[in-house]
């Protein structure tokens, strides 16, 4: 990819930026644009800016991660080459410079991951917007963009009906398909193709999953377990999943929670894209669950085998593993009543226990999305080769990530990319159009 422009490289006050979308790459976007000098007005269907961005810090705001860049890249999957173009520009100790210069300090947590000091999203969003109105962006909320009008203006449903209006250069900053409430609706996907240009379906990434059935083609848990367990967490667990046709296999230990129908949680999300695509391709995934991680079998075997007196099974597992709660209820589920009568497969059972996944949640449940618009038909600034001078930027691209901070972080970066290539639209332009 060739080098992006500088930011600080000025733009003829004749030319005029529109930003579309008020997430973290739509104001990216908007930064660098007034920063090198473009008159900049962003649109945003909400009653304010970053809704979801908010949404994110309610819990945290888990803003990065501070592994090595190698690593970091690998988050990105078949993605890694163009996303590691972006974070050149913009890399996660970027992002962490960056928000120092609106006055909030960043930590390392435990797990690696990079947290505001204040874990809130709120006050960095604040100190960012009063920049963004001091440097000249100005903001019109409850702007609905519509798409294009015949003469090639912007349409857009605001308060006080339709606006149209001309643009010298448009960042889209759309979001995907998740959390529709708060903006991300995907209504813009149409418009795009009416136009030409390609996008991929999008889908739920970092979601949770409907389990199967007892019952052939049905879904969800029995009503027993589900009754006394749904809410529950499932803590310090292995999720293995075979890699699909010889691919790389996942395994690793955290925690998720049990659903109404399902799981979800962050161990699950780590591994749902690969769940989603199998289910896709297979109509079902597999995977297995170590509930004892840190036990040899050996040694789970010969506690099952310990003899009991007395005891029921459950006192029994309870007293010599630990096992209660939502971990037996989840043998008794998914154990037929003959294993437990034998010693082995019920050890087994303990180490692997299988669980088959049906389908993954809705998109409109889903933390984030995969797909969106192609970026085989973007250009290296994040330009729309079929429509010149049209930016696209964030969840709207066909990428995905998961949770962990590399979310935020590429839609950052991507934001900045299609900034910087607006604003040298922008000034290309400008300089066709003085005399000779």
């Amino acid at each position: 990819m060739t080098s992006s422009p500088s930011p600080s490289s000025e733009v003829p006050a004749a030319g005029a930026a529109v930003v579309v979308g008020g997430g973290p790459a739509g104001l990216m976007a908007a930064e660098v644009l007034a920063a090198a000098g473009c008159p900049v007005d962003l649109y945003d269907a909400m009653p304010s800016v970053g809704r979801k961005f908010l949404l994110a810090g309610k819990g945290g705001l888990n803003l990065t991660h501070s592994e090595p860049i190698e690593p970091f890249l690998s988050r990105y999957g078949s993605r890694r080459e163009p996303l590691a173009g972006w974070l050149a520009g913009f890399d996660p100790q970027a992002l962490r410079d960056w928000a120092q210069g609106l006055g909030v300090s960043t930590f390392v947590g435990s797990s690696g991951r990079v947290f505001p000091a204040e874990m809130k999203a709120a006050p960095l969003l604040r100190s960012w917007l009063q920049r963004l109105r001091g440097s000249g962006v100005r903001l019109h909320m409850r702007h609905r963009w519509l798409g294009w009008a015949e003469d090639g203006r912007l349409r857009f449903a605001g308060p006080a009906g339709e606006l149209r209006r001309p643009a010298g250069a448009v960042v889209l900053a759309l979001g995907g398909a998740s959390w529709p409430r708060l903006g991300s609706d995907a209504a813009w996907v149409p418009w795009l193709q009416q136009r030409g240009i390609e996008v991929a379906p999008l889908q739920p990434a970092n979601c949770g999953f409907d389990v199967a059935g007892r019952a052939p083609g049905s879904r969800g848990w029995t009503e027993h377990f589900r009754s006394r367990h749904a809410g529950e967490p499932l803590k310090s667990v292995v999720l293995a999943h075979a890699g699909a046709d010889g691919g790389e296999p996942f395994r690793r230990q955290g925690e998720f929670v049990v659903t109404d129908s399902g799981i979800e949680g962050s161990l699950v999300y780590a591994a749902s894209a690969r769940l989603r695509d199998e289910i896709a391709q297979r109509g079902e995934a597999r995977i297995e669950l170590d509930l004892m991680p840190g036990w040899e079998p050996a040694r789970v075997l010969a506690e099952v085998t310990h003899p009991r007196g007395s005891r029921s099974l459950s006192s029994h597992l309870q007293s010599r593993l630990s096992l209660k709660g939502v971990k037996m209820g989840l043998l008794r589920e998914l154990l037929p009543a003959a294993d437990f009568n034998d010693p082995a497969r019920l050890a087994r059972a303990i180490k692997q226990l299988p669980l088959t996944l049906a389908a993954p949640r809705p998109v409109e449940e889903a933390i984030s999305s995969a797909g969106g618009v192609r970026l085989e038909g973007l250009d290296e600034h994040l330009m729309l080769q079929a429509l010149p001078g049209v930016f696209c930027a964030g969840e709207m691209l066909d990428w995905e990530a998961p949770t962990g901070g590399y979310l935020l972080t590429a839609c950052f970066a991507s934001g900045r990319v299609a900034g910087l290539g607006a604003a040298a639209w922008l000034r290309e332009r400008a300089g066709a159009a003085r005399p000779a």
